[in-house]
């Protein structure tokens, strides 16, 4: 038999064993955290570039809050003490980074174009989307088909019960109605 590192691993080990709840010394705080940690992890989101890291700075400052959990008097203000903890962990973070950058007599090369803004993507599919639901329902149905299942003109033919010929004529005639879509206008 092992021994138990932590007193509170054992008492909440001993009572999952006996069936009993999980030993939480605050239960005030667990219930916080699952209340408001959807809106903290976006606060965190926001002051850093890798959810990962926005995560894992999430998870520093609740550790920092629930050991200060006794001592703050104004549990109304909790969101106001997180997100200081969240700022004060990220700038802390901040100032210890390791800077890997060297001077150097020629410049690096570039990696190519940059990546493209996931909310821009996002717009863009929404946009392809609603303009895609305008359709009728058959060059919709060959377009989705055709474009979005990547089946080939005569899987769709199939699926469809047409001729390939009927495919090509309405897809084509389906495309030049969603090129003519004003909401996808700043796409072009």
């Amino acid at each position: 038999m092992t021994t138990p590192v932590c007193t509170g691993a054992s008492r909440a080990a001993t009572a999952t064993a006996a069936g009993h709840h999980a030993y939480t010394p605050y239960a005030s705080f667990s219930s916080y955290v699952r209340a408001r940690g959807p809106v903290l992890l976006r606060t965190a989101r926001s002051l850093t570039a890798n959810p990962c890291d926005a995560e894992d700075l999430l998870q520093t400052a609740l550790a920092k809050t629930y050991v200060a959990w006794e001592r703050i008097e104004d549990h109304r203000a909790l969101d106001g003490y997180v997100r200081r903890a969240l700022l004060n962990t990220r700038t802390s973070q901040w100032r210890k980074r390791k800077v890997d950058e060297f001077a150097c007599e020629e410049l690096p090369e570039q990696g190519g174009a940059p990546a493209p803004d996931p909310a821009e993507q996002q717009s863009l599919h929404d946009a392809m989307w609603r303009a895609v639901l305008k359709l009728p329902d058959r060059q919709r149905a060959m377009v989705v088909l055709r474009y979005y299942e990547d089946l080939s003109e005569a899987q769709t033919a199939e699926v469809l019960g047409v001729s390939v010929g009927t495919v090509k004529s309405a897809v084509s005639r389906a495309l030049g109605k969603l090129r003519e879509d004003p909401e996808l206008t700043p796409v072009r």
